[in-house]
């Protein structure tokens, strides 16, 4: 049974992980046999009030904690986990993959990553195993394998600005439709633009889906 890490980063879409492709991610997992081992940093993090869509003046909230809430409890903090314990590596997009994973929402193609991310990341991409990054993730792949100057093709969808910060951290980024993927073979990469471009649930799952499958066959 292969082991897939799967790297929250809060719970919501506008300061933690998108439920929707999170649970999408999960279950497509799950029905096919894999293992999941989810993971988050243990930082605190700004919130938005997600009726509003408004910033929490002054409110903070632990990433690993939120994520905490997606997993059903069953995760670990990512800095006590290594290449080792896993046979691939995904992460679902929402806001908090670009804030509390990288700092790309706020600095764009300057952003950092956060270290322990960063390190796992690294240790995937080096250890030839294969990674998948949903909707707004790959940004912080971008930047990982950019500060690496590592040649790597990665997607967001169609969106001309963020691909072109993407491009900015040394990705080729290849457009792509919200129902399909696109594959570095040589890096074991795989993305896809979910709710970057999806209008409903169905069609952030479609693209998820055989991004998974594509992430499986890679074992």
């Amino acid at each position: 049974m292969p082991k897939v890490g799967v790297v929250l980063s809060g719970c919501g879409v506008y300061d933690g992980s998108e439920i929707h492709e999170a649970v999408i991610t999960l279950l497509a997992l799950n029905r096919a046999g894999a293992e999941t081992i989810c993971m988050a940093p243990n930082v605190d993090a700004a919130v938005v009030n997600h009726l509003t869509g408004e910033n929490v003046a002054g409110e903070t909230r632990n990433v690993l904690v939120e994520s905490a809430r997606i997993a059903r409890g069953e995760i670990r903090d990512i800095a006590e986990v290594t290449v080792n314990d896993v046979d691939a590596l995904i992460f679902p997009g929402g806001f908090g993959a670009a804030k509390n994973l990288c700092d790309f929402a706020i600095k764009g193609s300057e952003c950092s990553a956060h270290p322990e991310v960063a390190r796992l990341v690294r240790e995937v991409i080096s250890s030839k195993k294969p990674l998948a990054a949903i909707c707004i993730a790959p940004a912080l792949i971008s930047r990982i394998l950019g500060d690496d100057k590592l040649a790597h093709k990665l997607t967001i969808g169609t969106d001309e600005e963020t691909a072109e910060a993407l491009e900015k951290m040394g990705t080729d980024h290849i457009d792509c439709s919200v129902n399909n993927y696109i594959v570095d073979p040589a890096n074991k990469l795989i993305s896809t633009p979910a709710y970057m471009l999806a209008g409903n649930i169905r069609e952030a799952a479609e693209g998820i889906e055989k991004t998974i499958a594509e992430l499986l066959k890679m074992i």
